[in-house]
């Protein structure tokens, strides 16, 4: 057996919240984004599943096109 020290659940992250004062669901995200992402990556950002760092990027960048505003990783993401 092979002991995983990666944490990968890390609850609910801040981009639930930026979405909600948004009124965006996750198709708005997926339907804003010039890249490829995926409704499945959209609700892992949402529920604080890990993801890599060039598909957080992916999803901040849908993010600020949809809502016309400037967020950062930091303020998206606690990890």
């Amino acid at each position: 057996m092979i002991d995983n020290d990666i944490q990968r659940d890390f609850g609910e992250q801040p981009i639930a919240r930026i979405m909600a004062d948004h009124n965006l669901k996750p198709h708005d995200i997926v339907a804003a984004s010039t890249e490829q992402i995926t409704h499945k990556m959209v609700a892992k950002a949402i529920k604080g599943r890990r993801l890599t760092p060039h598909i957080k990027i992916k999803i901040l960048n849908a993010l600020n096109a949809v809502s016309q505003k400037n967020y950062s990783l930091g303020d998206l993401f606690t990890y």
